[in-house]
């Protein structure tokens, strides 16, 4: 099991087309995927509940990837929160 923590620096935070795109690439892999934000344990690879965390521009949160492929996944996530989702 990995875990790291993450910041959003999007400039909408964690929203829908963001979220999307979190879950998308989460299932790409066989791990089991969760964030944890605050008290709240969302699995990453449902988009509601992806949503439901209501991460905003500036919060942290922990991502725990445990499975054959996490380190990949991890690799992959990372990417994706640093790289602002590709936004301008």
């Amino acid at each position: 099991m990995t875990e790291i923590e993450l910041a959003l620096t999007n400039h909408a935070g964690l929203h829908a087309r963001p979220a999307a795109q979190f879950v998308q690439k989460a299932a790409q892999f066989k791990s089991k995927v969760q964030i944890l934000a605050g008290s709240k344990t969302a699995d990453a690879k449902s988009i509601l509940a992806v949503m439901g965390l209501g991460l905003s521009t500036g919060m942290s949160f922990t991502l725990k990837v445990d499975g054959e492929d996490e380190q990949a996944c991890i690799d992959a996530l990372r990417h994706l929160v640093e790289s602002k989702f590709g936004e301008v």
